[in-house]
């Protein structure tokens, strides 16, 4: 897949860079411990609503490509789908955004960062806990601090009350499933603003028999 814009566009034409040309998008493995994984996975993809979105499954994962509402919203959805079987579900979640993330992806000499809207979901009513990194890559000639976006993601968390604490590596979310994609999408989005090439992973577990006490 090539993802290529016209080499004639400038600032005054970034509105026209399609999600998919910037290299928005997420790659998630599902993981259901239960002896119906299968079935439960495969339900879970087929309930899901893909409208809108390129999804691509392989050996190891899928993709999905699209804007940032409609590719968190589908994400919501499977992971949703899967957890309401009661079997302990995990889910690895990679959000890009920017170049040179995607395969090819190229950008005319002069566009800046490009972030989006908020994401708005509504609640999945399934309670999550997540492991949540974000990786500014500042590429595009930013020159910001690499630390500050990701203490303002965090301070973002504690006002969104999904923060939980501080693990090694990763700092917890937890709150439905919705609030924990919501606040770690955002956070992806709003650091897009600044700095062109920008990811973040959730590792994501749903109804474990092995929950921390509260």
């Amino acid at each position: 897949m090539t993802n290529q814009i016209d080499p004639a566009s400038t600032l005054s034409g970034v509105s026209t860079i399609t999600p998919q040309q910037y290299g928005v998008g997420a790659r998630f493995t599902l993981a259901v411990y239960d002896s119906r994984y299968a079935e439960i996975i495969v339900g879970a993809l087929e309930r899901a609503d893909a409208s809108g979105l390129t999804v691509d499954t392989d050996d190891i994962s899928t993709f999905i490509g699209g804007t940032e509402q409609r590719i968190l919203e589908y994400l919501r959805d499977v992971i949703a789908f899967a957890a309401d079987s009661g079997a302990h579900v995990s889910a690895s979640i990679l959000l890009s955004r920017g170049c040179p993330g995607e395969l090819q992806c190229e950008l005319p000499q002069g566009v800046a960062a490009l972030g989006a809207e908020p994401v708005s979901l509504k609640p999945a009513t399934v309670r999550a806990r997540a492991h949540w990194s974000l990786y500014p890559l500042l590429d595009g000639g930013a020159t910001i601090d690499h630390m500050s976006p990701i203490y303002e993601a965090i301070e973002q968390a504690r006002a969104d009350g999904i923060y939980s604490g501080s693990d090694h590596f990763a700092t917890r979310l937890d709150g439905d499933l919705a609030g924990v994609l919501t606040t770690a999408a955002n956070a992806w989005i709003a650091v897009g603003h600044k700095v062109q090439h920008v990811t973040t992973h959730l590792s994501v577990s749903m109804n474990s028999p092995s929950l921390m006490s509260d």
